[in-house]
């Protein structure tokens, strides 16, 4: 059994529309692509990482990530992200995955190093849920499951506290991790101005 990274994806040409006003259509494709193409490549990095798998009801997402190396799921129907994270956790518990880490495509300051020191601290007694919240507390950046199931999952608006509340009611430990390079996602024109001062 084994660690299963389950990296959920829009269509590329329709992922980050609310960068519209500074990235054309264009340029949001090619954005939406090089993000999902370092999220894959640092988690195949990852020696705690054992199965890297990309979920999305997008063809060409899902070419991109098999020609990385990562397992695909394909959505049959567009019933949003938390179906599609729990379909794909489903797959992952069939297959004997000891546990599941949940982990957007769009954070671009992500490592090796982000994703070790949130996995070492996530580890301890189970059944454990660990989080990693957004920079305004609100949102869910990382998820770890152990084991690798829940009856259902909270993405979208507060689901950092509605994830934590869930954890609660299953009588799941619940841990709190805090890493600056996960807290970081990149969402709207605030985020892409603070993503220029951080490479410049």
């Amino acid at each position: 059994m084994t660690l299963w990274a389950i990296v959920p994806v829009k269509p590329l040409r329709r992922g980050k529309s609310r960068l519209s006003r500074v990235l054309d259509i264009d340029q949001r494709w090619d954005l939406n692509r090089r993000l999902l193409c370092h999220t894959v490549a640092v988690l195949k990095e990852s020696a705690r990482v054992g199965v890297v798998m990309v979920v999305s009801r997008d063809p060409e997402a899902l070419a991109l990530a098999r020609s990385l190396g990562a397992r695909t799921l394909l959505e049959s129907k567009p019933d949003g992200l938390n179906r599609a994270v729990f379909l794909a956790s489903l797959f992952a518990q069939r297959s004997r995955a000891r546990a599941v880490l949940v982990l957007p495509a769009d954070l671009p300051l992500l490592s090796e190093g982000a994703i070790e020191n949130f996995l070492a601290l996530a580890h301890g007694q189970e059944p454990l849920l660990a989080i990693a919240p957004d920079r305004h507390g609100r949102g869910t950046n990382a998820l770890y499951l152990a084991p690798p199931s829940l009856p259902h999952f909270c993405f979208g608006e507060n689901s950092f506290h509605a994830h934590c509340e869930l954890a609660a009611q299953l009588g799941r430990r619940c841990a709190v991790i805090e890493v600056p390079e996960l807290a970081f996602d990149l969402d709207d024109e605030e985020d892409w101005k603070r993503l220029e001062e951080f490479v410049s």
